[in-house]
């Protein structure tokens, strides 16, 4: 028998789940028959499958040994690159500012060298974070950027900044800007961009309409020309998500004629490439806490504004220096 005591990373989860992370060896189907054969229980009593763990709470599992048995820690993330970007960091978040071409979480082309990997690393080197002291919890990004994309990624630290986070993104109370460079000059020099967007996923591309299609959905993207360049006809923009899809900026931009500078996917990418342009010239450089409701362990973030203090792109192309945030 094993006994694990609930703490804050480990409370608000569904037993089941809890389950899974910390007996990573026991099989699903044993899992479900020991809960309903009461060999899982909480606090002594009978659980079901869906019961949400509370802090103080005692999982007790009465199972085979096999499945407890230790092994040797090996840390994967401890072979990615020590080198983090960061531009906050608190007890409960950190915000790092991502390179392009640096993906945010493995995948089936790299696995060791993500940004939620270096940022484990890091944790753990600094004595934050240690598996061997969790029994579900890992630190965790919560929000994510493509991999040609750079700018500002959110990280928590524990659950509860987690969960908060997610809560927030979801209900659009963490607003994100983003500096691009466009193609040409626009007869706009301020508006607002509604459409249709629907994605292939076989592709990984999405598409624009005016008209709503079966599996569409509203998109609504702002920009301000901020700077322009002639011979080639450049514009440097900031853009406002008012909704947030998968390219919408980058599709939304091409769909009226102005695709990203370097955007293999929906602009002119070879002629772009011959200019030096590897990655989409698209940053998500500033993000501002503005929360409509209470804020749980993150209050204090609440109306704070972060900002990278320098954009590639901006300066060299159009010597557009950031004004730091007060």
């Amino acid at each position: 028998m094993k006994r694990f005591e609930i703490g804050a990373n480990d409370a608000g989860q569904r037993l089941d789940k809890f389950i899974v992370k910390a007996v990573p060896r026991l099989p699903k189907s044993l899992l479900y028959k020991y809960i309903r054969l009461k060999r899982i229980k909480v606090n002594g009593k009978r659980a079901e499958i869906s019961t949400r763990l509370e802090p103080g709470s005692v999982v007790e599992a009465y199972i085979s040994d096999e499945f407890f048995q230790p092994t040797a820690p090996r840390y994967d993330f401890l072979s990615a690159p020590a080198r983090l970007d960061l531009l906050y960091e608190d007890d409960n978040i950190l915000l790092a500012d991502k390179k392009q071409g640096l993906i945010v979480h493995p995948d089936e082309h790299e696995y060791r060298d993500t940004l939620i990997t270096r940022i484990q690393r890091y944790l753990y080197e600094k004595g934050e974070y240690d598996p061997a002291d969790e029994h579900s919890f890992r630190p965790a990004l919560a929000n994510r950027i493509d991999r040609n994309t750079g700018g500002i990624v959110i990280a928590a630290k524990n659950a509860a900044a987690l969960r908060m986070l997610c809560d927030k993104i979801k209900s659009r109370e963490i607003e994100k800007r983003y500096l691009a460079v466009a193609h040409g000059l626009f007869t706009k020099k301020h508006a607002l961009l509604e459409g249709q967007l629907t994605k292939n996923e076989e592709k990984n591309q999405v598409f624009l309409t005016r008209s709503a299609t079966a599996g569409s959905r509203t998109v609504r993207t702002e920009y301000t020309v901020l700077r322009e360049k002639r011979r080639p006809d450049l514009s440097l923009l900031e853009v406002n998500l008012l909704t947030g899809r998968t390219h919408q900026i980058r599709a939304h931009l091409a769909s009226i004629g102005h695709p990203l500078l370097g955007d293999g996917k929906y602009g002119v990418n070879q002629a772009d490439r011959r200019m030096g342009f590897k990655h989409q010239a698209l940053y998500s450089y500033r993000l501002t806490f503005r929360f409509q409701g209470d804020g749980g362990v993150l209050e204090y973030l609440n109306g704070k504004t972060f900002q990278v203090p320098k954009v590639w792109f901006a300066e060299e192309l159009f010597d557009y220096a950031l004004l730091a945030e007060e």
